[in-house]
């Protein structure tokens, strides 16, 4: 089924073409036409299948009618990071090429004067994070009360993110006789509950098993002895497995700058992205990565949904993420829009217990894989065990030979014997004293036992 046919413009399949699409995605084909419609809808979509294309093309042409108001924004698109909104704003700019279409960016780490000047002007379709669409709220810099259309997008991430709280506040600000649409990769229970509080008679779509991976990834596991391993493993799949680019997602903000660092020094074209970048620095390294500048992007999980990149032939995690629904984001990096892609997963012994998990909310046994040269990537730690395994033996076998000289020159044997007879010589001197057996008999109780004492002047006899 071609674009055309799901009741979009001419206009609006055209910028679809010059995107290089054709063919809509199984959720795009099922959600658009309900979008068109004016039903709420909610959606359960993984990850890479295309589900931001699916509000973003029918948005653009429910907004090609009606007319722009200061501060009013005719629509709003609620989006958990900064990344995302900004892959979502590119998305709009792309597509809405052939429509006189203004959009906002309201997001953290940018000048708010500019947002706010944007938005004085009436803006179509506004993208936000709560929480900077809080902050201006609260200023007064905004107001609600017009937005006809609501999208919250990846609504699973808001809940772990804690945005749950401000989206009722927010939702509670909008018209009650509005369209919402609601994109996430799982149906936990509080966001059935949001759904079931906010939205009206929806439609609900599933294009795959939630947490289910997509089916364009290959997935691998890649068990290590030691996280001490992990980084010559990684350097060889690297090299050996025909990395165009790549993604590697670590937990940790510390982990991912010494990684990089790491790479550099051997040679990789990597960069980094995460929480303790400002979001200058951020965009500059994702242009870079986009243009291929560089190749390797080391990533904490705050760039785990919000980037899509094309061409992105691998994703590795060095860490096995702590939260299962993470894995699903993480190598849904690769293999989108109907590409394929791989996945690898270095696994410790510390990660043994999270993959486990992983592949409890996956449902699926991710295949371990075979690495002839993860191998010879190991040696290089365990050589040094080995060698100084080696190393102690000697020492412990020379230690007695080195202390035995320091024993004889401190105390020789020739001594002893000397010691032997001046001791002979001074018992000699005293006065002699009875022999254990010469002495008298052990007395009954309450008698002396012991020699008479010279004082008295009385014999023992």
């Amino acid at each position: 089924m071609p674009f055309a046919d799901l009741g979009l413009s001419p206009e609006l399949v055209q910028a679809v073409k010059a995107k290089g699409y054709d063919t809509p995605t199984p959720i795009q084909a099922q959600a658009i036409p309900s979008v068109l419609m004016m039903r709420d809808l909610i959606a359960i979509a993984q990850t890479g299948t295309g589900k931001t294309a699916s509000f973003v093309l029918p948005m653009i042409d429910i907004l090609a009618h009606g007319r722009r108001r200061a501060m009013m924004p005719r629509s709003l698109i609620l989006e958990p990071t900064r990344e995302l909104a900004a892959q979502v704003a590119e998305n709009f700019e792309a597509y809405g090429k052939n429509h006189d279409l203004k959009m906002a960016l309201l997001i953290g780490g940018v000048q708010m004067g500019d947002q706010v000047k944007a938005l004085n002007e009436g803006v179509d379709v506004l993208i936000a994070t709560p929480g900077r669409l809080m902050d201006l709220f609260e200023r007064g810099k905004i107001l609600l009360t017009g937005c006809d259309l609501l999208v919250i997008d990846e609504a699973d991430r808001m809940l772990d993110m804690g945005f749950i709280p401000d989206i009722e506040t927010i939702c509670s600000k909008l018209p009650t006789t509005r369209q919402t649409l609601l994109f996430s990769a799982t149906m936990p229970p509080p966001i059935k509950k949001l759904a079931d509080k906010f939205l009206t008679n929806p439609k609900s779509i599933e294009v795959a098993r939630p947490a289910s991976a997509n089916v364009n990834i290959a997935q691998h596991k890649v068990l290590v002895p030691s996280a001490r391993n992990k980084r010559d493993v990684l350097r060889t799949l690297l090299r050996s497995d025909n990395v165009s680019t790549a993604m590697i997602f670590a937990n940790r903000k510390t982990t991912v700058r010494e990684l990089n660092k790491s790479l550099q020094s051997h040679g990789f074209s990597s960069g980094e992205i995460h929480g303790d970048m400002d979001q200058s620095s951020r965009i500059a390294t994702l242009d870079q990565f986009k243009d291929g500048k560089i190749n390797i992007l080391c990533c904490s999980d705050v760039a785990a949904r919000g980037l899509d990149v094309k061409g992105v032939s691998h994703v590795f995690n060095f860490d096995t993420p702590w939260h299962p629904d993470d894995y699903v984001h993480r190598i849904g990096r690769t293999g989108r829009a109907g590409a394929t892609g791989r996945a690898f997963t270095l696994v410790a012994p510390e990660d043994l217990e999270a993959i486990e998990n992983v592949e409890k909310l996956t449902g699926m046994k991710i295949p371990v894989y075979a690495l002839e040269t993860g191998k010879a990537a190991d040696k290089p730690e365990r050589a040094p065990r080995e060698r100084k395994a080696s190393a102690d033996k000697p020492e412990r076998e020379a230690k007695p030979r080195e202390d035995k000289p320091r024993r004889e020159a401190r105390a020789p044997r020739e001594e002893a014997p000397a010691r032997e007879e001046t001791s002979r010589a001074e018992r000699a001197a005293r006065p002699e004293k009875p022999r254990r057996e010469e002495r008298e008999p052990p007395s009954q109780p309450g008698e002396w036992n012991g020699p008479i004492p010279g004082f008295l002047g009385i014999s023992a006899l």
